[in-house]
């Protein structure tokens, strides 16, 4: 497939790329600076500069025909809806965004858990929110992933939907290549069209 990722350059944007190159794909990585987007040069990988607060250079790269996997993410409050204003904008085929487990729609399964992480979240929260939805209503799938590690992509990871998501467990972690390889996954072969969607580790 020929798929784009965005925010390439930060932690899961690349944790994504790289697993998208692996699997045979052909990749076009946005990031602000694509100087950093930390990865050798191949022919299966463009580098090209995107901002999502310039919906104009997300339509120079996104268009109708292409499977888009977001990694943005952000300390400052407006970006990511930003982000998903401008790809929606943009008109892909599909979109597969990355949000946080325990806000918006997945906050009443979560539990007790979900309004900690709110608390730490502040002003990104209805940011976060705002985004998600505007994903949802676009047919897009967001994964709404647990707090985030380095380790390596987990064996017995599976991905399942709000009906069968655990309690947000504070001190449980998923590795940003176990979520990425379930985003792959779902732009692969879409379960999960216009829903919220869980990786787990196990």
């Amino acid at each position: 497939m020929n798929l784009t990722v965005l925010a390439a350059s930060g932690r899961t944007g690349l944790a994504i790329t790289r697993e998208a190159l692996q699997r045979g794909h052909t990749v076009t990585a946005i990031a602000r600076d694509p100087a950093r987007i930390a990865l050798p040069e191949s022919p299966e990988l463009r580098k090209v500069a995107g901002d999502v607060t310039d919906p104009g250079s997300i339509a120079a790269v996104v268009g109708a025909d292409s499977v888009v996997l977001s990694g943005l993410g952000t300390e400052q409050a407006g970006i990511l809806r930003a982000g998903a204003k401008a790809l929606v904008a943009a008109g892909p085929r599909r979109i597969v965004w990355l949000g946080a487990y325990g806000t918006g729609k997945s906050a009443e399964v979560a539990g007790e858990g979900a309004a900690v992480l709110g608390k730490l979240l502040g002003d990104r929260l209805p940011d976060k929110i705002d985004a998600d939805n505007t994903i949802l209503a676009a047919g897009g799938t967001v994964f709404h992933a647990g707090l985030l590690d380095e380790g390596p992509e987990s064996a017995h990871r599976r991905t399942v939907g709000l009906d069968a998501a655990p309690p947000f467990d504070l001190t449980a972690k998923v590795s940003r290549e176990t979520v990425a390889a379930a985003m792959l996954d779902e732009a692969e072969t879409p379960r999960f069209p216009g829903a919220v969607a869980l990786p787990l580790a196990g």
